[in-house]
């Protein structure tokens, strides 16, 4: 019983991350932005919220660091898509790309170092985080479905044109959307530096951006759904980790590709079902918006 405690306990943890960037990237995507670089903005934040935290030992700040690196980077990436137009995903795989390049090179630094470890593996005993990232669930949920700025958002995400005409400054809600998307990646980025980790290691990140906006797509682009969703992985993820510490007798490069096998299973199974995706996404995501038009 012990063992399932930590167990679930340690899956909680371990999908806060992903929770939290899904979050960002359902922010992101419902306002007609699509953002591939969760994976750079992640490591990004993790060596900013790494370095801070040695420098002031003191996790908040370490973490709100992450999170503002991620937004000032996910700021100029919504100068380049939403003001010059330039190709959403082309422009986010950049992204994604300099942000592992630039963690590795400003991370050389920090390889040797540590912060101290704080245990929150227990059922009820995890780090303030995780339950705020909880509750940002519910305050995302409330503020999309149910008001008048989330359906704005929304209503941008389906068709800028007549939020437009409406008079809604397109452009500058989807600035700030991305802003505050890209700050909650951040958050889930510094999260696994500071937190779950706590150490730098190059590429640390390890998928877990891809694997956020993958969760984005299996949650229809509803926060509890995420929730569930984001919670799921990290149970896989723990899983693996657990089944190697019993010694079980299977091949250790099987058990550490688990999560991203769920991830392909996850995203072949929602593939057999393109209606009900095309149903549920943002009709403008990831389409260039010109105001003069």
């Amino acid at each position: 019983m012990n063992e399932l405690i930590l167990l679930f306990g340690s899956s909680i943890d371990s999908g806060t991350p992903l929770l939290l960037a899904a979050l960002g990237l359902i922010i992101n995507e419902r306002s007609g932005v699509i953002n591939l670089g969760a994976e750079g903005l992640m490591l990004i934040a993790a060596i900013t919220g790494f370095a801070s935290a040695l420098a002031t030992n003191n996790d908040a700040l370490a973490l709100l660091a992450g999170a503002a690196a991620a937004a000032v980077f996910s700021a100029f990436f919504g100068f380049l898509v939403i003001w010059l137009n330039a190709n959403q995903y082309a422009t986010g795989l950049a992204l994604s790309l300099f942000g592992s390049g630039f963690s590795a090179f400003v991370g050389i630094r920090y390889t040797q170092e540590s912060l101290a470890v704080a245990g929150h593996h227990g059922l009820l005993s995890h780090h303030y985080l995780v339950y705020v990232a909880a509750l940002l669930t519910v305050g995302l949920s409330w503020f999309l479905f149910r008001s008048k700025a989330g359906l704005v958002l929304r209503a941008i995400g389906e068709s800028p044109e007549s939020a437009q005409a409406l008079g809604y400054p397109v452009r500058s809600i989807r600035l700030a959307a991305v802003v505050t998307g890209g700050a909650l990646v951040g958050l889930a980025g510094a999260f696994v530096s500071v937190v779950s980790t706590p150490l730098w290691v190059e590429g640390m990140i390890a998928g877990k951006g891809w694997i956020a906006l993958a969760l984005t797509t299996f949650a229809t682009w509803r926060p509890a759904r995420a929730l569930l969703g984001a919670y799921l992985f990290g149970f896989v993820t723990m899983l693996q980790l657990h089944l190697q510490g019993r010694g079980v007798n299977l091949p250790v490069e099987l058990l550490t590709a688990l999560p991203y096998l769920a991830t392909i299973f996850v995203l072949v199974l929602i593939s057999r079902n393109p209606r009900w995706i095309a149903a549920n996404m943002p009709t403008s995501l990831g389409k260039p918006f010109y105001p003069g038009a």
